[in-house]
């Protein structure tokens, strides 16, 4: 049976996937992972890549995170970034714009891991409640993150305690969220 989390991940990748071919009459393009392998590209036109979403090949899991720290991560995460490969993704919730944060391959799987790790040390010495990132918004200061704790969304200062829960689940986050595109 599929994870709810992956299940609302897919459902907006398809919403995401359908509003760009409606509006771009394509599948979503990236000129910032041009020249970067991927399972996800359909297509290249010498300045961007045209991709489409791909099932992770090999299981993946963020064992080395949760050992790196010695933590027990909330469950939800790991269906997030180990259902599939993809661009990151433009969405809204609220009034909040943001780029979903997702894996584009293999290599770019390490790299997340080094990045939570990183971000995980930081807050532990800031003496900090843990979160793991999901998407980054327009300002530097802000991101959207997942409370390993509780589970919850938060739209969280970086750094601070400041954080302001935003929805209680990923899921319901995720089936929350409305695709932006861009041609």
């Amino acid at each position: 049976m599929m994870h709810e989390v992956s299940a609302a991940l897919t459902a907006f990748t398809g919403r995401f996937i359908a509003a760009s071919q409606q509006e771009c009459g394509d599948y979503p393009a990236s000129s910032a992972l041009y020249g970067i392998p991927s399972p996800c590209i359909v297509r290249s036109d010498g300045e961007r890549v045209y991709w489409q979403p791909q099932p992770v090949a090999v299981a993946e899991n963020l064992d080395a995170v949760a050992r790196a720290l010695d933590i027990q991560l909330h469950p939800d995460v790991a269906p997030f970034y180990t259902s599939q490969y993809a661009a990151d993704m433009r969405a809204r919730f609220d009034d909040v714009l943001m780029d979903v944060v997702q894996v584009w391959s293999e290599d770019d799987f390490v790299r997340l891991q080094e990045n939570l790790i990183g971000h995980l040390v930081t807050q532990r010495r800031l003496k900090l409640p843990p979160t793991l990132f999901l998407a980054t918004t327009d300002s530097e200061l802000e991101l959207i993150s997942l409370c390993n704790l509780s589970g919850e969304v938060l739209l969280e200062q970086f750094g601070s305690r400041q954080r302001t829960v935003i929805a209680p689940s990923l899921a319901a986050f995720l089936s929350a969220l409305q695709p932006v595109v861009a041609c």
